[in-house]
């Protein structure tokens, strides 16, 4: 299995650590590349497609430790993703060029409410010869918005809100923000709103297999219910 952009990070950060990161369930033997429990681990089902859009993963201090984190998910899926820890003052120089390269348009994710009318879009406009790039802001919700509020290099970014109309499926770690969703179900939204109508269907089933596996883990249960990884198989073959 390639090791994809959260693969990475995971391991540069776990590197970087003075102490053991200690999440709930820790004692629990997990697959460090799905963080599902080891007996149930479904990297061998992943799927990584070629789309047009890209996602750029801007994630709070230690979000990637955390085996609850849906930004992986992203990644499982879409081939070209990047995924970055934030830093308020010194921002990562790789970050901040590809936000500037001619070859992706990019937009923030994020409520409007949060930005000035004039950034706000709601439907991803492309210009020729260009490709969108979604940046996803990773971490709880009072992270999210720090990130938001201070990263000045994101500042001239179009923000493209998304109307959450859905009550979140997510069940792994409670959602602290107004109609949150957990970040891979709105990359499914951004998906659609791309056209990458394929991506956004297999990461819709991937989200499902991810969470019926996980809390099978969580919840101590001898087999998960297959429904979510059928119809994941059915959709990544067509």
């Amino acid at each position: 299995m390639k090791p994809h952009a959260i693969h990475k990070l995971y391991d540069q950060r776990l590197a970087q650590s003075t102490k053991p990161f200690r999440a709930r369930g820790a004692s629990v033997v997990r697959c460090i590349h799905c963080m599902v429990v080891e007996r149930l681990c479904i990297c061998e089902e992943r799927q990584t497609l070629t789309t047009n859009a890209g996602f750029l993963l801007v994630m709070y201090d230690d979000e990637v430790l955390k085996p609850s984190n849906t930004g992986r998910l992203i990644a499982d899926t879409v081939e070209d993703t990047y995924a970055y820890i934030w830093s308020r003052k010194t921002p990562n120089e790789e970050m901040v060029a590809l936000v500037n390269d001619p070859i992706w348009q990019p937009f923030v994710v994020f409520p409007a409410q949060y930005a000035s009318e004039d950034r706000v879009v709601s439907q991803p406009v492309i210009k020729a010869g260009k490709r969108p790039l979604f940046i996803m802001i990773d971490g709880t919700w009072q992270e999210a918005k720090k990130i938001f509020r201070k990263s000045p290099w994101l500042d001239e970014v179009p923000v493209l809100s998304i109307k959450v109309d859905t009550q979140s499926r997510y069940q792994m770690r409670e959602a602290n923000g107004e109609g949150q969703l957990a970040t891979a179900e709105v990359a499914v939204q951004v998906l659609a709103l791309a056209g990458d109508i394929k991506a956004s269907q297999c990461l819709d089933a991937w989200f499902d297999v991810f969470r019926e596996y996980y809390l099978t883990g969580k919840k101590q249960r001898n087999l998960p219910d297959p429904a979510a990884l059928d119809k994941y198989r059915e959709l990544r073959t067509l």
